[in-house]
């Protein structure tokens, strides 16, 4: 199981209030929260290795070197350049420290963490999913773009969308992203990647090919084999699969469509690095430390449930 890290802490920051604090009057919502949202998929899912992913780097400088306006929206006055790692973007005044707080409870609790530098989290979820060759992954996250990991083989990798929450979680594989997004299931995957190039997304800064939806979108990703493919036909004028009015908006669209493509793929031979081995741990690594913790930031119904989970699945 490989948890998008900063996903998961940004919706149990929003999903519990922030009234819940340490004993000191320093919120821990987002600690709290994502340790039960740990706790619930361990005992529902019963993972046998498990990997917190962090962002080392939430705006690549590739990326940016590739289209400017990569999450450029995103960036505040230039001070979010120095944040800290694993702490992406805006992070809201309440949310920053408990980030620490995490990872040092994470830590004692022996569950893995990765990251890569210069690389997103998606891109060490990539990595890890793509060089899989012995279990089934299950990657847990609310961003869309990581459905383009989904596979049958060699190895199964599903997404665990929790877009909507984990109570209303989806699981996809690549009949369920191909039914959702009309894209071909034999490689649904790289299929959705493509979608998203052409139709765009506001909240990372892409563009989109003006006048191409998600229907469109969805068509002539259909209509090729490939990426490359398309792009090909768009200066083809011969090829029947476009018509005159789409490639007239993909041609004007060329110089951004050269580019896009390492923007949106999420990388699957980032330098990824693990703090431990993943196994997912029967006990806390650091008991004494844990314990500690808890009790510094009034953590304790949330931890005891995390290592109950745990115990659990150590014993199946």
């Amino acid at each position: 199981m490989l948890l998008d890290a900063a996903s998961l802490y940004f919706r149990a920051f929003y999903g519990v209030p922030e009234s819940v604090t340490a004993p000191d009057g320093t919120p821990v919502n987002a600690v709290r929260g994502f340790c039960d949202m740990v706790a619930r998929l361990v005992g529902e899912r019963r993972p046998t290795r498990l990997v917190a992913c962090l962002d080392l780097e939430w705006r690549p400088a590739f990326r940016v070197a590739a289209l400017p306006s990569y999450k450029a929206h995103r960036v505040a006055g230039g001070e979010l350049e120095t944040a800290p790692a694993g702490i992406p973007e805006e992070v809201p005044a309440a949310l920053a420290p408990q980030v620490p707080v995490l990872l040092e409870v994470l830590a004692a609790a022996g569950i893995a963490t990765a990251g890569a530098e210069g690389h997103e989290a998606d891109d060490v979820i990539g990595t890890l999913a793509a060089v899989e060759r012995i279990d089934a992954v299950q990657v847990v996250s609310g961003d869309r773009d990581l459905m383009q990991v989904v596979r049958e083989e060699p190895t199964p990798v599903r997404v665990i969308y929790v877009g909507r929450g984990l109570a209303k979680a989806e699981t996809l594989g690549p009949a369920e992203v191909a039914a959702k997004y009309d894209v071909p299931v034999e490689r649904a995957g790289t299929a959705y990647a493509e979608l998203a190039m052409l139709r765009g997304d506001p909240s990372d800064g892409l563009p989109g090919v003006p006048g191409v939806g998600a229907k469109t979108a969805a068509t002539l990703v259909s209509r090729f084999g490939s990426w490359a493919e398309l792009r090909a036909a768009v200066a083809d004028r011969s090829d029947p699969r476009l018509s005159a009015a789409v490639r007239t908006k993909l041609a004007v669209a060329a110089p951004y469509l050269a580019v896009v493509e390492p923007v949106v793929r999420v990388a699957l031979d980032a330098p990824v690095k693990l703090d431990r081995p993943d196994a997912l741990p029967a006990a806390p690594a650091d008991p004494d430390r844990l314990a500690a913790l808890a009790q510094r930031w009034g953590l304790g119904g949330s931890v005891d449930r995390l290592v109950a989970a745990l115990a659990a699945a150590g014993q199946r």
